[in-house]
């Protein structure tokens, strides 16, 4: 074992002095020392993020005012739209009411005064100055009474004419309505001057066709004929961008002439319908309770020594009954209301077309005008090159007279 041990000794020291060396021997590099400056990243970061936050504080806040202030006034016309939509349903019920009202006095005032009549006549008939006639005389006096009662408060309030005037506010404020609501849903930015606009829209239906019959009842015989006014003054403002799209001078031109004609043909013609209406309807309103007063009070001589007393009671109660028919059972104060409203819608359309407030696209404008008075487009055109053409040969005409 230990020679075995002193032989691998012996190999190991032999391997390890005959083991190559290397020819080549690596330099070593040299060190090198590099300062590098220290930045100042305090005073950088100062003077550099002091102005971004100034920056980044101010947009958004003025973006949130404007968000704010829009949906404040987005809610605010929205309250004015559940008011005109309130006003809608009263109309409707209130015009529904007076109507009834029209079809049950009418029934009533000329069912009383025919029976009466028919008194006055059996009372004439029986005998003179008996006692068996006094109760169907004193009978008839008064129904006759109370039937000219009825027909003066019924000449007084006009029903057909108060649910005719019901009638056209539930259609305008459901037009209004759907203004309204095409509004909000094209607009994005709602100003307070749109809200405004929107009450003074509300405000002037409100005067032009009120609720209440006492103290704020149109007058229903006026001394001349007006027409119906029910829009607000219209104020100038600065119109917004896209507003003048569409209009030109030959359309501006255009809406000149269709309104001349419309002044001097159609809205004169409504207004000589509507005196006409206004005379025919005052002299049936008096002429009615008239008529039962006289049967009323030649009811009270009946059985005396002349039987024209009968006769007359009889004849005065009877035409009454026609009278009233007439007025109220034809509706003529719903007619003159009628002519009065189709005034004003002339005289509206006329507003707007002379108007230099162009706050609608000239196109849509024009198809809502020619719709409005039931022609196309063409014949809408025609009217006007007919109007402009009829002026400019009565001004030579006066020119060649002169």
């Amino acid at each position: 074992m230990a020679s075995l041990q002193v032989s691998r000794l012996v190999l190991s020291s032999s391997s390890s002095s005959t083991r190559p060396k290397a020819a080549v021997s690596i330099p070593k590099l040299p060190k090198f020392n590099v300062s590098i400056p220290k930045i100042p990243i305090k005073k950088q970061t100062l003077s550099v993020q002091e102005p971004s936050f100034e920056f980044i504080e101010s947009v958004p806040l003025s973006l949130k005012q404007r968000k704010d202030s829009d949906s404040i006034q987005r809610s605010r016309l929205n309250a004015v739209l559940e008011e005109v939509m309130d006003r809608i349903e009263m109309h409707k019920n209130i015009g529904d009411q007076r109507n009834n009202w029209n079809s049950l006095l009418l029934n009533s005032v000329n069912m009383i005064t025919l029976t009466a009549a028919l008194m006055a006549g059996m009372a004439s008939v029986n005998g003179h100055g008996a006692d068996s006639v006094t109760a169907v005389k004193v009978a008839s006096t008064v129904l006759l009474t109370s039937a000219t009662g009825i027909a003066a408060l019924m000449s007084k309030i006009q029903p057909s004419q108060l649910a005719e005037e019901q009638r056209n506010a539930t259609r305008l404020f459901k037009k209004l309505r759907i203004e309204i609501e095409t509004f909000l849903r094209e607009n994005d930015e709602i100003d307070e001057e749109d809200v405004k606009e929107a009450i003074r829209k509300v405000l002037s239906l409100d005067k032009a066709y009120p609720l209440p019959l006492i103290g704020t009842m149109l007058e229903k015989f006026p001394e001349e004929f007006k027409p119906a006014t029910w829009w607000p003054e219209k104020k100038q403002r600065n119109p917004k961008a896209g507003l003048w799209n569409g209009w030109s001078k030959e359309l501006e031109m255009e809406m000149r002439e269709v309104a001349n004609v419309v002044k001097n043909r159609d809205a004169e013609e409504y207004e000589r319908l509507g005196n006409l209406a206004l005379k025919l309807n005052r002299f049936l309103a008096i002429s009615g309770p008239v008529l039962t007063g006289v049967s009323a009070v030649s009811s009270v001589f009946i059985g005396q020594d002349s039987g024209l007393a009968g006769i007359v009671a009889m004849t005065c109660a009877s035409l009454a009954a026609v009278v009233n028919t007439l007025e109220h059972g034809g509706q003529v104060g719903m007619v003159f209301e009628m002519y009065r409203n189709s005034a004003g819608f002339f005289s509206l359309l006329e507003e707007s077309m002379k108007s230099t407030e162009k706050r609608e696209n000239g196109q849509v404008f024009e198809t809502k005008i020619a719709l409005k008075l039931g022609r196309s487009l063409s014949e809408l055109k025609d009217l006007a090159k007919k109007s402009n053409l009829s002026q400019v040969e009565a001004n030579e005409f006066a020119s060649k007279l002169f």
